[in-house]
Formats: structure tokens, C-alpha cells, sequence
């Protein structure tokens, strides 16, 4: 191909990714270039390459016109191949049909769509190898680019590669490529340009001619084709100067229109047609052009002048081809095209697409269409298209004639475009919506939304208040909405926590206390709202009945049709950590993950698995956390969502490991203060305090643990108390310790829980003597033998020993500290087991030491495949879980099976990992 003069380097780069693909290392590549830089003619010499080894070839491009439609581009991908959805899971068919509108259904999770895209890929490559190549993908809907990036990210053991093609500059909406393997596609070298020249121009062409077009052109092969033909043969000669322009592509761009400008008015005007109907079907083409009087034989100068084919479909030179022509336009011209396009469309086949032309060929505004676009907005939100969905609402805003309705689609469109994560987009639209007339549910709602909105771009201060506002106003409107606004005002105070400068955590308790009256019976929501209020209004131990009951409630509750009250699992998993519950805590963490992965959830199974990992490193199963925390992290880097790093930082402190934490929490930290989230502050600072705890660096660890007690930080207040004691006797300070030990035992009794009893006795322990002292630490290994976390009933061990140690008490102290030693160390929390390990050495005996499992030679990631498989769960059962092919589960499988000499699933269950 002309355009690939000079390109050797690129074509081995797509050859060693075929080459990688057909041999089961499936892999992804992004082309990336300016317009006309030669990454078509790439893409098409790889489906070429790939044709010829036997590849099945799937092509999509994406259409500027198309970006409101969501997943336009991956239906257009995958429309072939969608004879295979049969072979995939039920709850992963029903969400690629709902997406593609083939069936009705609630709205898919975007990433389940992107699950059930992977494996129905994966299926079609089991029966060869198979390349999609996706053009423009600049241009794609958001949906669809999400869904393909996550796809490439995930593909590993399959028989497949995708490549994208994107133009520089791209805007954020094409963001969800980055990170992924990428090849960019510079200039030609002079020699190479020149050769490509000579190649187009078929006449005399004089040096300097040639010389300017080469340096105006920079290398861009289809400047170097394009710009010679504006200019006459006889130009070529002798005298042609080219001006000098800094865009390349907007040159070439510019040449195009001068070649379509010159073609008779009614080929003009079918081009507009054509480059407004973007999906290339040539039957709506002429369909339209018989609309507007148009005879198919008008086509032919268009054609002859190697602007357009029409053959089975309908395909430009160049994407520039269609935007020039596009935007060369007059707009009485391009409101011809869009209503003859409307009148072409089926209203029953394609509603939305012909509501989108419709709108296009208004000029002022239309209810009629504007409803019609609303209508289209509903549906591509049933379908999981939210960024679609508020393309269809502000669409229909600006078409609205009456100010009412025109602020009701405003305030529709806002929302959607907070739920698309189009924030200032959102605000933008707000302002429309305020100018209403609004009657006063939509202002509260307005209200709402605005401090939601400022919430996500800010986490400001102000964010409470505003808040506490909606909710005053939404009270006698909305009783129910009202209460969930009262307590999101309490959940974003929480967030700032001691980084407010405006209205504090017990500022906006109070002022919750104002809600209307939960409903009989109360929803999960309202008991969390009423014992919250009182918890930061009249204390501690008046709210822990109203809390556990929330608890209990959010326990029993079915959560798969209540996403309001799922959405409040995280805030009941800090309620559970406040009142030491360890069962609550455990159970609503590990239903958030199941639920997550039920729905295919990605946007919310981080942070759900962060949460159960952080729950895991306390009940002792810190290899556990640790695949929770790699299973986290791979699926946030799938998805291009920025990692989470809380799970990290408790598991590296609990490991021990100064370096690591360090870093962490540095990190965190600086993040965190210039967000405003005092909260994270408040858990970096008791992972710190565990870390020092663990090495013995006891002032480190009471500086640390004092701040989140001081600030009475919702749950980490409480998790504050035991790390504080325990560093401030250690440190020589016990009047610290005895004040912290006196709230400690004020909220212990009111919890009840053997977690919250059991460290209240071994802290009382730490600062008691003789007799009364040994019955603690016997009391508080007694009660935290009875509860999950094991952790700290390994670290009551530890200080049992010690005390024996320093009381003489040898051989007491040695059973006491190798119990603690062997739970410490088979966890793997390395501080606090080589502290027992030095204090076992004082009183006389050598730790032994941990001795190697097969489990050892494993990743992390292998690890968690491992486990799963072990459980007898399937390749296809694991991959729905960890978001993978059953190919690559496979591949896994046999990595695992190699490490650990065995070569069967049986014997792997058999090794109890």
C-alpha cells in the first residue's frame, strides 16, 4: 500500500502481534497518529495479513455523528458474530441483549457488558484465531469505547488481538485507551515522502514543487497523495507554492472541499446526505435521496472523483472526506439532509437514530421532537447508556419551546450527566434548569444534585451544608428522600471529617436530628440515619441499640432489587468496625463483593473488594486480602479507574513492612488533604500506629493512633483505642493510656461484643499487676478465641507473654509467645511475630521457623485462581468471577499445576491452599 512507504517498523509490530494471537498470547494494540497519517492503511494491511493466516477479521469504525449512541460501535463490531451469544452464561446474555436492544431488562453494569463481550470473543477464537479491528476509535460512543478497552485489558490466553486506530488530538472521552500498548505513527523520512510522491504524481514534477510539497506535507502520506491533485497539471511544472500552514489534516481537509465544491449542486448536496448517515447503509441513502429528488446517477462525479464508493455499503476516501463535505455545508443544506434521513428511517426499527435526525433538522425549537428525543433518552438509559442517554436530554433542552418543560428535560439531562460522570457538563445544565420555572420538589431535587455533583469535583467543605439544605427543603415535599439526604449530609461530613471548615460531623448530627419521621417499619436507611444522629448528638452508647438493629436489619436484607440501601453497605461496614461487631462486618463486606460480582458491577467491585480485604488482614487471612487486593488492582487497571489504596496500606502495616508503609502512607496522605477527605486520614494514621506497634516503635505509634481518637472519627475512633494503649503503656506514658482505656470500656460494655469485650479486657490488662492483670489477659484471649479476629487474639497472646516474661514466669511465657509466634508468623504478620520471636528468645527457646508450602511458589493472582479452583468451581465459573476467559483461567491452571508438580485439579483440592 502507498500509504505504508517506509513503515517497516510498524508492519513487524502488527506481524508479532498476529504472530503472538495465533499462537494463544492474545494481546491489544493501539495505532495513534494524526488524520491521514497512515493508521487505515496499517489496520487494513493487518485484517489483510491476518485474512491470509486464517483469520477470521471483524472491522467497526467510529462515526463522529454516532457518539450519542450507546454501544453503536461494539453492535457494529460484534452484530457477526452474536450467533455465539448462546454459549455464554445467562445473566451475561441477558446484559449483551439488553445493551444491543434485543431484549428488555433491568440496565446493565457496563463491565458485565464488557464480561460478556470478552467470553463471546474468547468463543469465536476457540474456532480459530480472530482479529477486530475498530477505526476512529476516537469516535466511539463512551459505552463502547469502555467496554472494548476493558475487553483488550483483559484478554491473555486467547487466540485473539484487537487494534484500535486513534487521531490526535482526542478528547476525554477516549481516555479509557490509555495505558494500553501503543504504537504512534510519526512522519515519513524525506526519502520515503518523496518515493510516495513520485508514486501520486503521474506528471512532470519540478524539484521545487516537489521540495515544497514534501515540507508542507510533514510526512503525512495523504497530504503527500491529496494536496497535488488541487492543483492543475500544469501547475506541477513550474511554480506551484503550496501556503504554509501549521495543520496538516486540516489542509488536506480544506483540499477536499475544494474538490466536492466543485461538483454539480445536487451531487453536493447527496454527499451531505451521505456524511450525515453514518452508519453506510446504502438503502436509507437512497431512500433519502429519492426524498429529496435525487437519481442515483448524481452519485457518479463523487465517485469519479475518488471521494465516495457505493457499493454494499457506503464508504468515504477518508474520514476527512466526510467532515469536510460535512462542514462545507451550508445549514439549510445540512437540515435537508437530516429530515430526508428521518423520512428514511424506520420509526420502528430504529426510533432513536431517526429522533436524532429529526432533531438535526430543526432550526429553532420543536416539542414534538424534543418529547421524541426524551423518549430515546429513556431508552438508551434502560439500556445502560447513561453519557447517551444525557446527550439525548440536552439535545432535547435546547429544542424545548416552553421554559416549564424546558426546566424539567434540564434538570432530566443534569442527572444523567452526573450519572455519566460529566460533572461540570452537569452544572452547566443546572444553571438552565434554575432559570425554571421549577415547581418546589424540582428545586429541592435541583438543590440535591447540585451538592451531589459538588461533592464529586470538589469534596468541599460546603458539601454538607448544601446538603443539609436540600434536605430541609425536600422535608415536607419528600419525606423518604428528605431522610436518604439527611443522611448523605452525615456520609459527606464523615468524608471531611476533621479537614471541614464548615459544618462539622456533630454540626450536621444535630441538625439530622430535624428530619421527618422514619417511616413504620423503617428502611435500613432510616435506622442508620437515626442512630447515626444520635451517636454524634447524645453519645456513644445511646445510638449502639438503633445502630445494631441498622446492622441486623442490613444483614437480613435482600439487596438484588434495593440499589439504594446497597449503596449504604460501606457506611454500615464502618458502623459494624465503630461497635467492634465482627460478624456484621464480615458478613455486609462479603455480600457488597457477591453482589458486585452477581451484577458485574467493575465501577463498584473495587472498592467493595478494598473493603473485604481490609476485613480479611484482621481476621488474620492476610494472603487472602492479599489476592482480594491484586484482584482489585487488575480490575481497576482494566477499567482506568485510579487504584485504591486503603486495603494496601493496612496490609503492608500488618506485614510489617516500614518501607512499604511508609511510602503508602505518605502518599495518601498529601492525596488526601489536597481532596479534603479527613477521614483517610484518619485510617492511614492507624495503619501507621499498627506498623509501630508491630516493630516496637511505641511513641511512633501513640503519635499516630492519637489523632483519630482526638477527632472522634466515626469508626476509626474506635479502632484508635487498643493501638493507643497498648503504644502509650509501652511508651511510659499510662495516664494516656488509662484515659483512652476509660472510653474503651464505656463502649465495649454498650457493644457487648466478644471482639469489643475481649480488647477492652486485654487492654485493662496492660495496665493492671499481679493477679487482677493475669485474669485479663486470660479473659481477653477467652473472648477474642470467639470472635473472627484473629489478629488480635494473636497479639493477646503476645502481650500475655510478655507480661509471664517480665514476671519470671519462663515456661508460662514460652506457651503464650509460641502460640502467638506460630499464628503471627503462618499469617504472615511479620512485625509482631519477630517481636514474639525476640521475647521467646529472652525466655530461652529458638522460634521455629515457618516452614515453605507449595502454596509459596505461587503469584498472588495464581493464588486466587488456585483457591477458587479448588472449591471445584469450573474454568468458566472462575472466569465469571475474576472477569476472565475460561481460556485464561486455563492458562492459569497450568502455570499453577507446573509449580506445584501435580497435574490435576483433585490433587490441587487435596493440597488445602
Amino acid at each position: 500500500m502507498a500509504d505504508l512507504v517506509g513503515r517497516r517498523a510498524e508492519r513487524e509490530a502488527v506481524e508479532h502481534l498476529l504472530d503472538r494471537a495465533q499462537s494463544g498470547r492474545s494481546g491489544a494494540l493501539v495505532v495513534r497518529g494524526e488524520a491521514g497519517i497512515g493508521k487505515t492503511a496499517l489496520l487494513e494491511q493487518a485484517g489483510n495479513t491476518a485474512t491470509r493466516s486464517g483469520f477470521r477479521l471483524e472491522c467497526s469504525a467510529g462515526v463522529e455523528s454516532e457518539t450519542q449512541f450507546a454501544f453503536a460501535g461494539l453492535h457494529q463490531l460484534c452484530a457477526p458474530m452474536l450467533d455465539h451469544m448462546g454459549a455464554l452464561p445467562d445473566p451475561q446474555q441477558a446484559a449483551l441483549g439488553v445493551a444491543f436492544g434485543l431484549r428488555g431488562g433491568a440496565a446493565p453494569d457496563r463491565f458485565l457488558v464488557g464480561l460478556a463481550i470478552l467470553n463471546l470473543l474468547a468463543e469465536v477464537a476457540e474456532e480459530g484465531p480472530l482479529l477486530c479491528l475498530v477505526d476512529d476509535a476516537q469516535w466511539l460512543d463512551q459505552a463502547s469505547a469502555q467496554v472494548l478497552a476493558f475487553v483488550a485489558r483483559r484478554v491473555a490466553a486467547e487466540r485473539m488481538a484487537l487494534m484500535f486506530a486513534l487521531r490526535d488530538p482526542t478528547d476525554e472521552d477516549v481516555r479509557a485507551f490509555a495505558g494500553l500498548p501503543e504504537l504512534r505513527l510519526d512522519g515519513l523520512g524525506h526519502a520515503d515522502a518523496r518515493a510516495l510522491l513520485a508514486a501520486a504524481v503521474h506528471t512532470p514534477l519540478d524539484d521545487r514543487v516537489r521540495d515544497r510539497i514534501v515540507a508542507e506535507a510533514r510526512g503525512n502520506p495523504l497530504a503527500l497523495l491529496e494536496l497535488p491533485r488541487s492543483v492543475p497539471p500544469a501547475g506541477l511544472a513550474g511554480g506551484f507554492e503550496l501556503p504554509d500552514v501549521l495543520n496538516v489534516p486540516r489542509r488536506i481537509e480544506e483540499g477536499f472541499q475544494r474538490r466536492s465544491g466543485s461538483l454539480p449542486a445536487e451531487t453536493q448536496l447527496l454527499l451531505v446526505v451521505a456524511a450525515a448517515e453514518s452508519t453506510g447503509d446504502v438503502a436509507v441513502l437512497w431512500r433519502a435521496a429519492a426524498h429529496l429528488g435525487i437519481a442515483r446517477e448524481v452519485a457518479g462525479p463523487a465517485e469519479a472523483a475518488g471521494l465516495l464508493e457505493i457499493d454494499t455499503r457506503v464508504r468515504f476516501r477518508h474520514p476527512l472526506v466526510r467532515s469536510a463535505v460535512y462542514r462545507a455545508a451550508t445549514p439549510s443544506d445540512h437540515r435537508r439532509a437530516h429530515r430526508a434521513l428521518a423520512a428514511a428511517t424506520d420509526p420502528d426499527v430504529d426510533p432513536d437514530r431517526r429522533a436524532w435526525h429529526r432533531a438535526q433538522a430543526v432550526s429553532g425549537t420543536d416539542e414534538e421532537v424534543a418529547a421524541e428525543l426524551e423518549r430515546s433518552a429513556g431508552r438508551a438509559r434502560a439500556r445502560g447508556g447513561s453519557a447517551a442517554a444525557a446527550a439525548f436530554l440536552h439535545q432535547a433542552v435546547e429544542l424545548t419551546p416552553e421554559p416549564a418543560d424546558r426546566a424539567r428535560r434540564a434538570l432530566g439531562a443534569a442527572q444523567a450527566k452526573h450519572e455519566a460522570g460529566a460533572f461540570e457538563a452537569a452544572l452547566d445544565l443546572l444553571v438552565v434548569a434554575s432559570a425554571g420555572p421549577l415547581d418546589a420538589l424540582q428545586r429541592a431535587r435541583l438543590q440535591l444534585l447540585r451538592a451531589q455533583v459538588e461533592f464529586h469535583l470538589t469534596r468541599g467543605s460546603e458539601v454538607p451544608g448544601m446538603l443539609l439544605e436540600a434536605a430541609r427543603t425536600l422535608g415536607p415535599l419528600d419525606a423518604a428522600l428528605a431522610r436518604e439526604t439527611y443522611l448523605l449530609a452525615l456520609e459527606a461530613s464523615f468524608h471531611t471529617g476533621r479537614l471541614s471548615r464548615g459544618r462539622g460531623l456533630p454540626a450536621v448530627a444535630e441538625a439530622a436530628r430535624a428530619a421527618p419521621a422514619s417511616p413504620a417499619p423503617p428502611r435500613p436507611i432510616d435506622l442508620l440515619l437515626d442512630g447515626l444522629a444520635t451517636r454524634f448528638t447524645r453519645g456513644y452508647e445511646a445510638s449502639v441499640p438503633t445502630l445494631q438493629l441498622a446492622l441486623k436489619t442490613l444483614r437480613d436484607h435482600d439487596f438484588r432489587a434495593d440499589h439504594d440501601n446497597r449503596r449504604r453497605l460501606w457506611l454500615a461496614c464502618h458502623v459494624a468496625a465503630m461497635l467492634w461487631d465482627d460478624e456484621a462486618i464480615y458478613v455486609l463486606a462479603a455480600r457488597d463483593v457477591q453482589l458486585a460480582r452477581e451484577a458485574g458491577a467493575l465501577a463498584t467491585l473495587p472498592a467493595a473488594l478494598n473493603a473485604l480485604a481490609s476485613v480479611l488482614v484482621l481476621t488474620g487471612e492476610l494472603a487472602r486480602a492479599a489476592e482480594l487486593f491484586a484482584e482489585e488492582r487488575a480490575i481497576t487497571e482494566a477499567t482506568g479507574a485510579p487504584p485504591l489504596p486503603n486495603a494496601r496500606l493496612i496490609l503492608a502495616a500488618w506485614r510489617g513492612r516500614h518501607h512499604e508503609t511508609s511510602e503508602l502512607y505518605a502518599v495518601m496522605v498529601k492525596e488526601a488533604t489536597e481532596r479534603g477527605e479527613g477521614a483517610t486520614l484518619g485510617l492511614a494514621q492507624i495503619a501507621l500506629a499498627t506498623l509501630h506497634n508491630g516493630l516496637g516503635n511505641y511513641d511512633q505509634a501513640l503519635a499516630a493512633a492519637t489523632p483519630p481518637w482526638e477527632y472522634d472519627e466515626l469508626a476509626y475512633s474506635s479502632v484508635a483505642l487498643p493501638e493507643l494503649i497498648e503504644a502509650a503503656v509501652r511508651a511510659g506514658q499510662p495516664e494516656r493510656a488509662a484515659a483512652a482505656l476509660e472510653q474503651l470500656g464505656v463502649r465495649a460494655r454498650a457493644s457487648g461484643t466478644q471482639w469489643a469485650l475481649g480488647l477492652q479486657a486485654r487492654s485493662r490488662a496492660l495496665l493492671s499487676s499481679g493477679p487482677a492483670a493475669e485474669e485479663l489477659y486470660r479473659e481477653g484471649i477467652r473472648r477474642l478465641g470467639c470472635c473472627r479476629m484473629v489478629t488480635h487474639l494473636a497479639r493477646a497472646h503476645l502481650v500475655y507473654g510478655e507480661w509471664l516474661g517480665r514476671e519470671g514466669r519462663r515456661d508460662d511465657a514460652r506457651g503464650q509467645l509460641r502460640t502467638a509466634h506460630e499464628l503471627l508468623s503462618d499469617m504472615g504478620a511479620e512485625a509482631f511475630a519477630a517481636r514474639a520471636a525476640r521475647e521467646l528468645r529472652a525466655v530461652g527457646e529458638h522460634p521455629r521457623e515457618r516452614s515453605a508450602r507449595p502454596a509459596d511458589t505461587l503469584t498472588t493472582h495464581e493464588l486466587h485462581v488456585a483457591r477458587l479452583v479448588a472449591t471445584g468451581a469450573t474454568s468458566r465459573e472462575v472466569g465469571a468471577e475474576l472477569f476472565l476467559s475460561p481460556r485464561t483461567v486455563e492458562a492459569h491452571l497450568r502455570k499453577i499445576f507446573r509449580k506445584l508438580g501435580i497435574t490435576s485439579r483433585r490433587q490441587l483440592k487435596e493440597l488445602r491452599l
